[in-house]
């Protein structure tokens, strides 16, 4: 269980919520785990098989605290939001941003420099590992120029010249990528970022990490209130979950990217866990795709400390933390949107 920004998480499975008077009491196999008082709650996330009693969904009904259910890997199920929500002045207020180009710029900027500067600190971690002379100065090299990008980034005029920088800290950014990859180099050598299809091993890695990204993400959005297809960063287009790839943008480096070079570094993933396509495409096999999915879960249980709330949370958590950090910025209770800065 974790209460974050006064919502409560709870992933515990088999838990049960109920009401003691004004307390919520959490139960695990009859044993009172945690209790809070509700009046400190603005809101209850449950994760898998985590019941909440009658009494007290009639409770937060009532008051107009949101009850959210996700699947156990974070999948967004639904939400119970009582006649007093205020989700629909939310997600006006995320449609009035959007049409605000200097509010909609600063907080696409915001997104942008958090996945620069979490990008930047992957390359100087890397650095300082490196075996060899030549890696460690491509790798220097690398952050340098994203570390130069973020004073352009905050001098951008437009939505698309920020686009432009993010783009050409990205490309600069995978450049050296393999750069960071330890064994078997020759097999997941990548020469820059192919996505429809992805054209070789790494590739096909990142993008299937990424789909699972961002799905997180779009379930963090939904859980908020927020409308998950309206985002500030990524144009808005039929089907596509703009602000779920927006949320995912400061998250790539911590959570996708490290977790796929860790899994080559130590050969849980190799060569003959990916199957060559017709047309050039590369794809992870069935075995793969299992074993990249149970260790992307188990990453999200690992701890980090997040600067803004100051509280260590699962990193499986820090896309709903932002979700909420952004929520309260729509809303004028924050000056501006603070990205996610892995340390």
């Amino acid at each position: 269980m974790h209460q974050i920004l006064n919502t409560l998480y709870v992933m515990t499975q088999g838990a049960f919520l109920h009401l003691d008077h004004d307390t919520l009491k959490v139960k695990v196999q009859g044993q009172c785990k945690l209790q809070a008082p509700l009046l400190h709650l603005g809101g209850i996330c449950c994760f898998g098989r985590v019941s909440p009693s009658v009494k007290l969904i009639h409770r937060c009904a009532d008051d107009g605290r949101s009850v959210v259910f996700f699947d156990p890997h974070g999948r967004f199920k639904g939400r119970l939001s009582g006649p007093v929500s205020g989700n629909v002045l939310l997600r006006r207020a995320q449609h009035l941003a959007l049409s605000d180009e200097t509010r909609s710029l600063a907080i696409a900027k915001n997104l942008v420099a958090g996945k620069i500067q979490n990008a930047r600190q992957s390359l100087l971690r890397a650095r300082r590992e490196a075996a060899e002379a030549d890696d460690a100065a491509a790798l220097d090299l690398a952050a340098r120029e994203l570390g130069a990008a973020l004073p352009r980034l905050e001098r951008a005029a437009g939505l698309d010249e920020a686009r432009g920088i993010e783009g050409e800290a990205a490309r600069a950014y995978f450049a050296v990528f393999d750069r960071m990859i330890r064994e078997d180099r020759p097999s997941f050598a990548l020469s820059g970022r192919t996505r429809r299809p992805p054209r070789d091993r790494t590739n096909a890695l990142l993008s299937f990490l990424y789909a699972l990204l961002v799905n997180d993400c779009a379930s963090a959005a939904e859980g908020v209130g927020l409308d998950p297809q309206v985002g500030f960063l990524h144009a808005l287009r039929s089907g596509r979950p703009a602000l779920a790839l927006d949320l995912m943008e400061e998250l790539r480096p911590v959570l996708a990217d490290r977790l796929a070079l860790t899994l080559i570094n130590r050969r849980q993933v190799t060569a003959a866990d990916f199957e060559a396509r017709p047309g050039g495409a590369v794809l992870l096999t069935d075995k793969g795709r299992k074993t990249v999915v149970v260790a992307y879960q188990k990453r999200k249980q690992d701890e980090v400390h997040h600067p803004v709330v100051d509280q260590k949370m699962l990193l499986g958590l820090v896309a709903h933390t932002q979700a909420r950090l952004l929520a309260r910025h729509l809303r004028g209770d924050l000056e501006a949107y603070p990205p996610f800065l892995y340390r």
